[in-house]
């Protein structure tokens, strides 16, 4: 039985040109492999790694195979070796570069292999060859194809928003985000007051509470706000807009959980959709203990269990339908996390 797959290619090293058509080449004449499409080459400026890189040529191939995803994988480092790839550095120049992005519908996370690429929704030079010559291939953690994959990347505002539990460091990153690169900056705007008194009497105070979040985040959003920037111009948020019925379903009960749910489908019509969607994860401890840390004595009786009930359901509702690109990422690494963003953020430029 043979399944449909995609290749991405990329080589910013020695002659491009002559390293991929050897590569496709190679990929030709393999075993239980039959190559169905072929894109043209496109050159782009390298994202991510080192600083003055030389400009990329990437490209995309369409093929059948009867090898199982670990097989085209070995299959397709083999080719690497064999064209010069030598791997030293994450991201760093290479001859050669043969990344699996799709098999099928198959959904596959081993320390060896992740099927769908990671990044590859968000990554126009990898969207705009796919979608010559596999548009239709579908994305099977989001749901959407690599033609609206790229549609999404081409019409949608310049908007990447931030999420994730309580103290995961969501204004921090969004904050240095937006310092570097120049972005129009969103803040949830926290009331002491309010959360000291929502705190004291979660069960009574819970409605109204997340009521204003959502419509506080209407207002940042709203695509009449002005002045929303225009054309070209990022925007950068701490918080992302549907993790407001997450965190409903954490703090209501739930006899008010289909009307708050309703609010938020009516008010979301009027908002502006992130391009990127950050997901910041930790560990529950490592939670507790930077919400402990911080200058909000009012936090101090949240406790892991829950910080982590709210994580995992903001995570749920990023695989909910029709969210988009999702980045998830473990944020122990601070510097690291904030690299692997404004390189998401470059490629979908």
């Amino acid at each position: 039985m043979f399944s449909s797959c995609l290749i991405g290619l990329g080589s910013n090293l020695g002659d491009r040109r002559q390293l991929l058509e050897q590569a496709v080449a190679c990929l030709d004449v393999l075993s239980r492999v039959r190559i169905t499409g072929k894109s043209s080459w496109r050159e782009t400026s390298a994202v991510g790694g080192p600083a003055q890189q030389p400009p990329y040529l990437n490209g995309a191939v369409s093929l059948e195979t009867s090898l199982s995803p670990e097989s085209l994988l070995t299959a397709l480092q083999q080719i690497e070796i064999q064209l010069g790839r030598t791997r030293q550095r994450r991201w760093e120049a290479r001859t050669i570069d043969l990344d699996l992005l799709l098999y099928d519908r198959t959904i596959l996370n081993t320390p060896s292999l992740t099927v769908p690429h990671p990044r590859m929704a968000w990554r126009r030079f990898v969207l705009e060859p796919a979608a010559e010559i596999a548009g239709s291939m579908l994305h099977p953690t989001i749901g959407w194809t690599i033609s609206k994959l790229l549609d999404h990347l081409n019409t949608g505002p310049a908007y990447v928003a931030i999420t994730g539990s309580i103290g995961v460091g969501k204004t921090h990153l969004a904050t240095r985000l937006a310092e570097e690169t120049g972005a129009k900056l969103l803040i949830e705007q926290l009331n002491d007051r309010r959360l000291e008194t929502f705190y004291a009497d979660t069960a009574g105070q819970a409605w109204d509470t997340e009521l204003e979040f959502l419509e506080q985040r209407t207002r940042l959003l709203s695509r009449d706000a002005a002045p929303w920037p225009g054309p070209g111009r990022l925007v950068i948020s701490d918080f992302w807009y549907d993790q407001s019925p997450a965190f409903a379903r954490v703090w209501l009960p739930d006899e008010k959980q289909e009307s708050f749910i309703e609010h938020w489908r009516r008010s979301r019509r009027r908002v502006v959709c992130a391009k990127l969607i950050v997901l910041l994860e930790c560990s529950p401890a490592e939670l507790h203990r930077r919400v402990a840390g911080r200058d909000r004595p009012f936090e101090c009786d949240l406790s892991e269990r829950r910080l982590e009930q709210i994580g995992l359901a903001i995570a749920e509702q990023t695989t909910a339908p029709d969210q988009g690109p999702v980045l998830r990422l473990t944020n122990d690494d601070p510097e690291a996390v904030f690299e692997e963003v404004l390189a998401a953020i470059g490629a979908m430029q």
